[in-house]
């Protein structure tokens, strides 16, 4: 059947179409996939400085009371971090508020590039003079 007898009813993409959209489809993901992950793992990082940020104003608050003098457990300042947190110190000295990030995921790079953050435990520290 010639060109002309079969008229406009053909409908539909050619393969050099459907190649050209595949690449253009790849292409895109090989950009947007990585920087998805990437901004995904920082997010674990900043969850894990929120709730050290988040212990450390419950903290103020604590010792804003006058008979609050010696260091509390976590469930006395009513904050439900999401990652393992540790109070140590002396409250006349100096207070540290370690935070554990329990997914292992932050990046070493961006640890790395944070004095608060200790890479090899995988840990930020936030201190209270």
């Amino acid at each position: 059947m010639s060109r002309e007898n079969r008229g406009n009813q053909e409908k539909g993409f050619t393969l050099i179409e459907v190649m050209v959209v595949a690449v253009i489809i790849s292409l895109l993901a090989a950009i947007a996939i990585p920087n998805y992950i990437r901004i995904r793992n920082k997010g674990y990082c900043s969850q894990a400085e929120n709730d050290a940020n988040m212990v450390v104003n419950a903290l103020s608050d604590y010792f804003a009371n006058p008979f609050h003098n010696n260091l509390p457990l976590l469930g006395d300042l009513h904050v439900a971090p999401m990652n393992p947190v540790q109070i140590t110190g002396d409250p006349n000295e100096t207070i540290s508020v370690i935070v554990t990030d329990q997914t292992g995921r932050c990046p070493d790079d961006y640890q790395r590039a944070d004095k608060f953050w200790n890479w090899q435990l995988n840990t930020y520290t936030k201190e209270i003079d």
